[in-house]
């Protein structure tokens, strides 16, 4: 799980790092002394797990959530930590994975972390099975939400790191979910749907017209990657 931790406090902050050093499965790729550097980070970097201090000058730790939250990007998993029990209730209605009080030992952190993969582990639960000759639709996770896509609606599927933008409609409706484009292309019709770059996966039917190394759905163009083209051209009946 990659993870960041977020306090003012130095040394606070250390001894997190070193409570994550003891788990495997954890990897640090931040330590933040600021809220506003945390939400900087998150906004273009692929983060599981937050530990937040909610005490900090300028914005709290339920502040800068609310902003995440705004933000449209995929919440990462919280836990907050705090030197105080008073903001228990709040935290738990933002539907943290935990609140720890300070100073944190191992055994908490443990049980905190615990909860924290269990979590991440049902969010990154595979899409549903997809019977080709029964279903029409696949259900995604996004914000603890699940919604309903009929399979038919999706026009491309964009790869963002582990996550993916699933375009839908001809207005281009997005869904963005955790889940990585190859684990998309396992799950859709491979009839249907084709993997023309590393990075974007197409409905065939909504393909107009392909010139060069484009394809094209309407005025949305999508790169076709060289090693890719062949099969492509194949799969449009191309004659």
């Amino acid at each position: 799980m990659n993870c960041i931790v977020v306090d003012d406090n130095k040394m606070e902050r250390t001894a997190i790092k070193l409570l994550i050093d003891q788990v495997g499965f954890l990897h640090l790729k931040q330590e933040c002394a600021t809220p506003i550097e945390a939400f900087n980070y998150l906004q273009t970097e692929d983060v599981d797990l937050v530990f937040l201090d909610v005490e900090m000058p300028e914005m709290s730790g339920f502040e800068l959530i609310k902003n995440l939250e705004k933000s449209r990007i995929i919440m990462p998993i919280i836990i907050l930590t705090a030197s105080k029990k008073d903001y228990a209730f709040d935290a738990f209605e933002l539907n943290v994975a935990d609140y720890i009080m300070k100073p944190v030992n191992l055994s908490r952190f443990t049980m905190a972390i615990t909860k924290a993969k269990k979590e991440l582990l049902y969010n990154k639960a595979e899409v549903a099975d997809i019977n080709e000759k029964e279903e029409d639709y696949i259900f995604v996770r996004s914000n603890s939400i699940l919604t309903k896509i009929p399979i038919n609606d999706i026009i491309y599927i964009q790869a963002l790191g582990d996550y993916v933008n699933i375009y839908i409609g001809k207005k281009g409706k997005c869904h963005t979910t955790h889940f990585t484009l190859k684990t998309m292309e396992g799950k859709l019709p491979a009839n249907k749907f084709y993997r023309l770059h590393r990075s974007y996966l197409v409905a065939l039917n909504h393909i107009d017209t392909v010139k060069e190394n484009k394809a094209y759905i309407g005025k949305i163009y999508l790169p076709i990657g060289v090693q890719f083209k062949k099969e492509l051209l194949k799969k449009l009946k191309f004659v």
